[in-house]
């Protein structure tokens, strides 16, 4: 796959139309990887001009900050802010709400100041400017979808309609859960709980939201965010429907729409 570099961009003098924000989730995890793979052959085939920053990248401290460890959120925001205004890097599109929220919202006070857009507003724009030409909506027409609102996405940043608008593209038939948009419901995984055991309840929450994503009929459930991914998947597992129930993110479900 054609993924260039920071450095090797810099090398030659050249710098990208963005920054794609991999994040680790992105770079490490098996099932975050082909939502990695997805928006890049996306970017690849619409032609945008981009780079990451590769071995240069490091976790945006997101899960330090919020498990109550500053001094080590800071220190890897610090040490990343000094990499992006090397690079001079001015515009940052991440497939990841964490890495979304702390980059755009908490990385201005430590010096870095850049414009961060989510994936589901880039795809959105592309689409919007007919970059990305969907022709019936590939296989999903008519099909039922419903949409997971991610936490950062939705209550923090007030991202609601540009996810929405990139599933309308597909013709599909988006139906919506009981709670949803500023009503959603976590799907457990946020405030640094995706690595820890959960305390002891009557119901895991991401059972109770697979459960009300099922109930809906959808023979997908999209997500836009790596946490909300693992979470949601192992919600429907628990219910023994991942045979008929796909969980999906809106790259890979535009990338498979254009047959890529």
């Amino acid at each position: 796959m054609n993924v260039p570099t920071m450095a090797e961009l810099a090398a030659k003098g050249e710098s990208p139309e963005i920054l794609f924000w991999v994040g680790c989730s992105g770079s490490f995890d098996d099932r975050a990887k082909r939502v990695t793979k997805a928006f890049v052959k996306i970017l690849n085939v619409v032609g945008i001009k981009f780079a990451v920053l590769g071995t240069e990248e490091s976790c945006t401290g997101d899960p330090a900050r919020r498990a109550g460890n500053e001094f080590l959120f800071q220190m890897q925001a610090m040490s990343n802010i000094q990499v992006l205004n090397g690079y001079n890097i001015k515009k940052i599109v991440t497939a990841c709400p964490h890495c979304f929220n702390t980059i755009k919202n908490e990385y201005p006070e430590l010096g870095g100041t850049y414009e961060v857009i989510h994936h589901s507003t880039y795809l959105q724009q592309l689409i919007n400017e007919g970059k990305i030409k969907l022709t019936g909506g590939g296989g999903f027409k008519g099909k039922k979808i419903t949409y997971h609102d991610s936490c950062y996405l939705g209550r923090s940043n007030n991202i609601y309609e540009a996810p929405r608008e990139v599933l309308q593209a597909l013709d599909a038939d988006l139906v919506e859960m009981k709670r949803c948009r500023t009503t959603g419901l976590c799907c457990g995984a946020g405030g640094a709980q995706m690595f820890k055991e959960p305390e002891k309840g009557n119901k895991d929450i991401n059972v109770e939201r697979a459960e009300e994503a099922l109930l809906t009929g959808a023979s997908t459930i999209a997500v836009a965010c790596p946490f909300c991914m693992t979470m949601i998947t192992d919600g429907v597992k628990s219910k023994e429907k991942e045979a008929e129930v796909k969980v999906k993110d809106l790259a890979e479900l535009i990338a498979e729409a254009q047959g890529l």
